[in-house]
């Protein structure tokens, strides 16, 4: 009979944590999917990086052979 207190008592104490687990396992495929395209996708920060980054190579290589980018330049 002293078990069936601490039975009924011990679901309100957990709800919270069944609570915030449920809400994580539920909201879990939308946050890996929103990862994936984050992945998938290029900003408009990094491409501006990586066009800068193949300009200065372009022209590190411009200036070691010349003769190579005489019809290359745009």
């Amino acid at each position: 009979m002293r078990i069936l207190p601490v039975l009924l008592v011990l679901p309100l104490l957990a709800g919270g944590c069944v609570v915030k687990t449920a809400a994580k396992v539920v909201t879990l495929p939308v946050r890996a999917g929103g990862q994936a395209v984050d992945w998938a996708t290029t900003s408009q920060d990094e491409a501006d990086r990586n066009r800068g980054r193949e300009m200065r190579k372009r022209e590190k290589e411009c200036r070691k052979h010349p003769e190579r980018c005489q019809n290359a330049q745009r």
